[in-house]
């Protein structure tokens, strides 16, 4: 029996936009459903996990520790920095109450696309959220995200450095404290 190679399925401009629309309705729908912080920061969270490549993130921004960390730590550190982001930028998302986050635009660009929103905030100047998305884990994910210019994934990997350095480069102690943080 001869096993050919099967065709990769390439992402889309429409796939990416797609994928986005859908984050952007689910987060419209939680963060104006009525329900207290802690039920939007629940939801949000399962909105992060299946919609957002939480391992390529964690991984990002653990920088050089995620190299010498063993499968184990790498997970555990994973999920605590998923519960961590998803308090983190539901707060940052709850304060879009009341406003719609549209989609505008999706293109191609360098090996993934970028898909352009803007959250029309009551009272107040339109916000640019970009998300970046790419299939190169295997399913439709988005990577990053930009909020009015200010990039995710170098925040984090920033103070997840910082954290990190903290605690004298124990991932298992950083893993710890993320648990409760964000």
């Amino acid at each position: 029996m001869l096993l050919l190679p099967r065709t990769a399925r390439a992402l889309t401009t429409d796939q990416a936009a797609k994928l986005v629309n859908t984050v952007v309705d689910e987060i419209n729908g939680l963060i104006n459903s009525g329900r207290s912080l802690g039920q939007i920061q629940s939801g949000f969270e399962r909105i992060f996990s299946r919609y957002a490549d939480v391992p390529i993130i964690a991984r990002s921004v653990l920088g050089p520790a995620a190299r010498s960390a063993s499968s184990a730590q790498l997970n555990a550190f994973t999920n605590a920095f998923q519960g961590y982001i998803a308090r983190k930028y539901s707060r940052r998302f709850n304060e879009f109450k009341g406003t719609a986050i549209k989609v505008h635009s999706a293109r191609p660009y360098k090996n993934f696309y970028e898909v352009k929103s803007t959250a029309y905030l009551k009272g107040q100047s339109p916000v640019e959220v970009v998300f970046l998305v790419s299939d190169k884990s295997g399913k439709d994910k988005f990577f990053n995200i930009f909020i009015e210019g200010v990039n995710m994934l170098a925040t984090e990997r920033t103070e997840i450095g910082a954290l990190l350095d903290k605690r004298r480069g124990d991932v298992d102690a950083l893993t710890s404290d993320l648990r409760t943080m964000g």
